[in-house]
Formats: structure tokens, sequence, C-alpha cells
């Protein structure tokens, strides 16, 4: 039997020892990146995501710098964001609805990488932190999420495995 093949119906894949260790050390890497910038900005009382958006040159641009130039929506988006870093990140962590902050945490970066995208001839204030030509550091984590909603580990190791176990107990 290959590692990501199935057993049944409703079971889940069955990794070798490297392979979950690796998704499951991605998944904590990712998560651990998460939780650590919504805390920082939710400690900062001076953060706001205002510049950021205020630097936007992509295509969604007009919307952006609309988000930043109303006080109503940066607050709104501000704490979204905090907050939303902060919860993605632990349930990262800790196994929790792993998929659901999986897919939360592709959103929540597509739209960082839609804002300031590293396109050809566009030029920020915030100089990047290396010469980046369409793919950057946003893009390779994102694509890093998908990775782990295509293999995921929660459900062996994680609090999921636990919320599987009682759904297994109460159908049996």
């Amino acid at each position: 039997m290959n590692g990501a093949s199935k057993k049944g119906p409703g079971s889940f894949p069955d990794y070798g020892f490297f392979q979950l260790t690796a998704l499951v050390s991605l998944r904590i890497l990712i998560g651990w990146h998460f939780l650590y910038e919504g805390v920082a900005k939710l400690t900062n009382p001076y953060w706001t995501s205002a510049g950021y958006l205020q630097e936007s040159q992509g295509w969604f641009s007009e919307q952006f710098i609309a988000l930043a130039n109303n006080p109503s929506l940066l607050a709104i988006v501000d704490n979204l964001n905090q907050w939303g870093l902060l919860l993605i990140g632990l349930a990262l962590v800790v196994g929790t609805f792993a998929r659901t902050a999986a897919i939360a945490g592709v959103v929540i970066l597509a739209l960082y990488y839609l804002a300031v995208p590293p396109f050809p001839g566009m030029e920020y204030a915030m100089p990047a932190e290396g010469a980046y030509l369409i793919v950057n550091k946003i893009l390779i984590e994102l694509a890093a999420l998908l990775v782990i909603l295509a293999y995921p580990t929660a459900h062996r190791i994680g609090l999921d495995r636990l919320l599987v176990r009682k759904r297994q107990t109460e159908t049996a």
C-alpha cells in the first residue's frame, strides 16, 4: 500500500513516519508563523494595516486603498487580520480544525499577495527582503498551506484526533 492511499471509505491516508513527520512539521511551522504574527500585531498598539493597504498596486488596488482610507473599515480589517492570524496559527499548531484554518490561511495570504504583488515594474516604499519576481514568501507559504490541505495530518497528530475518535465511538 503506498503512503497516501486510503484503506476504505471514511478512513484517513496512511503516511509513513517520514511523511507524517514532515507534514506535521510543516503544519506546525506555518502555524507558529501565523500565531507569532497575530500576537505581534495584537500586542503592538500602533500596528495597523493601513500602510500595507495604501501601498497596493495590484489588480484590486482601488479596493485595498479604499479600505485603508476608511477608518471604520480599517478597524474591522485590522481586527480580522490580527485575530485571524492568531486563531489560524493556534489551530494549525495544535491540530484542531486544521482544514478550516488552512483554508482561512490560504485566503488571507492570497489577499496579502493580491494587495502587494511582486510583479515587474511595481516598486513599494517598504523594500522587499530579496529580489522577487512573481514568487515571494507569501506565495510559497500559500502553496505550503495547499499541501497541508491535500495531505491532512491533524487527525493523526493533533487535537482533531480526539474529535475523530469521539465521532467514531458515537457512530459505533
